[in-house]
């Protein structure tokens, strides 16, 4: 989960280990309902979430309409999740944040910014705008891609 938010290895490391520092520092907090994983999950999720606040620049955009085009599913099918995730890792910082928040982990754009401290059209735009630069790079790949 970190890896899909942060794509320098040792500072990926460094948000992990300071969410494990959270869970041991909280762990008398746990309480037994509900599983251990999602739990410690949701700690190093909020180490993350902490890391792109302040390590990200926002810019507030107004998005006036919000229109994305589909890439051709062959073109989709045929990346691996290991090409998938370093187009990801490719986008700009806030972009990836919110494409990884939205897409990944399934929260709302008022959700997302309540956690980054963006505004929703903020929000909105960077999905767009990831989904936009992903759509281009998976169809660069296009050429690669023919069997």
């Amino acid at each position: 989960m970190v890896r899909r938010y942060i794509d320098d290895e040792m500072q990926a490391e460094e948000v992990m280990n300071n969410g494990y520092l959270r869970a041991f520092q909280k762990l008398n907090q746990y309480n037994f309902q509900g599983s251990f994983e999602g739990w410690l999950r949701k700690i190093i999720f909020h180490a993350v979430s902490d890391y792109v606040k302040q390590n990200s620049r926002y810019d507030e955009k107004t998005v006036l309409i919000e229109k994305d085009e589909l890439v051709h599913k062959d073109h989709a099918d045929k990346l691996y999740y290991d090409q998938l995730l370093k187009l990801v890792q490719a986008l700009p910082d806030a972009t990836r944040a919110v494409f990884n928040m939205y897409v990944m982990e399934g929260f709302t754009h008022k959700e997302i910014a309540n956690l980054l401290g963006i505004s929703e059209g903020t929000s909105k735009w960077h999905l767009s705008e990831g989904r936009k630069q992903l759509k281009e790079r998976i169809e660069k790949l296009e050429l690669h891609l023919k069997a």
